[in-house]
């Protein structure tokens, strides 16, 4: 008996540990180029038996938010600072439980690599409000997107040269000078 509900205990955690894992509002992509303007999508599941009302982001400093699009049933108000510059936007609507729904925006990456946090918040019908701000480790992190410039060298860099080995030798062959053929003297 007491084996069992062991086992029907230990088959509840695994299968509920990939929804905890993916329960989390995350920015993707993950990684991404200095200087890109790169298309985000903060991506929001609720995991609560209530609807979530309102979804919040604050942009980090240097990224530089251009744009947003319209997600049905939601009304997004952008925030700005005394310069006008996009700092952060609030969705608010409503998300179902065991429901997600995505945020997308465009945005101007930093020139120079970095890691950039997406501090987001969310609220739910009942006043809950959970805060997506921690570390990589907390129960409630903030998502993250590392800028970096894309790997120089490996297969991509050996191709290169292997097909710039290939074009010179081609070349040096199409414009070698012709020899006639050789007549057999009898």
């Amino acid at each position: 008996m007491k084996s069992s509900r062991i086992a029907g205990t230990t088959v509840a955690l695994v299968l509920a540990l990939p929804a905890l894992a993916l329960a989390h509002a995350v920015v993707f992509p993950k990684t991404s180029a200095p200087g890109a303007y790169e298309r985000y999508l903060l991506r929001v599941p609720n995991e609560r038996n209530v609807p979530t009302t309102r979804v919040e982001i604050r942009f980090p400093d240097d990224v530089k938010v251009v744009s947003f699009s319209d997600v049905a049933g939601w009304t997004l108000t952008i925030e700005r600072d005394t310069a006008q510059r996009i700092i952060g936007a609030v969705w608010t609507g409503t998300l179902e439980p065991e429901r997600f729904v995505e945020f997308p925006f465009i945005a101007v990456n930093p020139k120079a690599s970095a890691e950039l946090h997406w501090p987001a918040y969310q609220t739910y019908a009942n006043g809950e409000r959970v805060e997506w701000t921690g570390p990589e480790e907390a129960k409630t992190p903030a998502s993250t997107t590392t800028i970096a410039a894309p790997a120089s060298g490996g297969a991509g860099r050996g191709l290169t040269i292997a097909a710039l080995a290939i074009a010179v030798v081609s070349l040096g062959l199409a414009v070698r000078p012709r020899t006639p053929p050789r007549l057999a003297r009898s």
